[in-house]
């Protein structure tokens, strides 16, 4: 787990850094015991960015890592969430509506490289 501690000027900077967050923490997996980073999780980490597809909706962009919804990020302050809200996917169309998982704006959130957490 890496906590995301910087703020971002628009949705697109706080996405990117989100994203890099989460790739240094499969980074921090994958060399864990002083491993070197080589074969499959080096391949991965060097294409990691490619990647990430990010998709305009209504209320929420999406974000996509490789073949899964990585998250929903919320567009515009709604019900009990706020612009730039986190969101875990409830499906491939849908976030999960229960609590927001941080902020991309505001940073000081807990990311892991297989998708947000909860805050505690």
């Amino acid at each position: 787990m890496i906590t995301v501690n910087t703020t971002a000027k628009n949705l697109e900077e706080g996405i990117k850094i989100m994203m890099n967050c989460a790739k240094k923490d499969y980074e921090r997996m994958s060399t864990m015991g002083g491993k070197e980073l080589t074969g499959y999780a080096k391949e991965q980490v060097d294409t990691w960015d490619n990647k990430v597809k990010v998709t305009q909706g209504k209320k929420y962009i999406k974000v996509v890592h490789d073949t899964g919804v990585f998250c929903f990020i919320a567009k515009e302050d709604f019900k009990h969430f706020k612009k730039g809200d986190i969101l875990k996917a409830a499906g491939w169309n849908a976030p999960a509506l229960n609590s927001p998982r941080g902020n991309v704006l505001t940073g000081n959130y807990p990311i892991e490289w297989t998708g947000p957490l909860y805050l505690k």
